[in-house]
């Protein structure tokens, strides 16, 4: 029986995570697939550590981060945490539904794929609260396919699944979301496939708690523009 593993990374989701939380568990996948859920808090600092300090349920492992060490280190403790065969990161927010996540394992089944990625852009969809966060996400995506000989039309989604195995070996190292981007760049610089979902998508503004606008995104673009010069120069 395949065995999917659900890392939730969280930095201070205090309104969100235990209902987040609540559908990943009452989330079923396709036939024959079981669940672990691994929780990685990034030293939270609006109570959302202290939630997490008291929850009981022995279907979630909880991973409290000493200082925060960005998206990126917890992504990558997550995966060193995991005993699945597949790993897929999914947001501690209500932008993703996980309820989609049984999309990820049937396309497995259906392809015996090795990286299934969301995209919220397949058919075209624009679905943001800020234009800027749509044109970055959309030229990223044209860099990466041109620089990586890949096809994708999202490269910034955030629900990505690996097989575990092959993600300990791609000796990733980005700290913050800049790992989102290293990942395909490995994945594909190693041969693999990339196959594609499409995955619903409900942004948040700035003041529901979206981190990743305005300058923040800008800088964001920038440095992964770096990251995938970096790897196509680089072995």
């Amino acid at each position: 029986m395949p065995k999917l593993c659900v890392i939730i990374c969280a930095y201070n989701e205090k309104k969100t995570i235990l209902g987040i939380l609540d559908r990943v568990r009452a989330t079923t996948l396709s036939d024959g697939w079981t669940k672990e859920i691994i929780v990685v808090d990034n030293c939270s600092t609006d109570g959302t550590r202290e939630l997490l300090q008291q929850l009981k349920w022995p279907d979630v492992k909880v991973i409290f981060q000493p200082q925060n060490l960005g998206k990126g280190t917890s992504v990558r403790a997550g995966y060193a945490h995991a005993t699945g065969d597949y790993a897929v990161i999914q947001d501690a927010d209500f932008e993703y539904d996980p309820e989609e996540l049984e999309l990820f394992t049937r396309k497995v089944d259906e392809t015996q794929a090795q990286a299934v990625f969301g995209s919220r852009t397949l058919g075209g969809r624009a679905i943001y609260k800020y234009a800027v966060n749509y044109w970055a996400v959309r030229f990223l995506t044209l860099a990466f396919n041109l620089l990586f000989d890949a096809q994708l039309t999202d490269t910034g989604v955030a629900t990505k699944m690996v097989h575990t195995l092959v993600v300990r070996q791609l000796g990733l190292t980005g700290r913050d979301f800049d790992l989102d981007f290293e990942l395909p760049c490995k994945l594909r610089k190693r041969g693999y496939q990339i196959l594609e979902v499409p995955v619903s998508y409900h942004p948040r503004t700035q003041a529901e708690g979206k981190k990743l606008v305005g300058l923040k995104a800008v800088q964001v673009g920038l440095f992964t523009l770096w990251v995938f010069l970096r790897e196509r120069l680089t072995k």
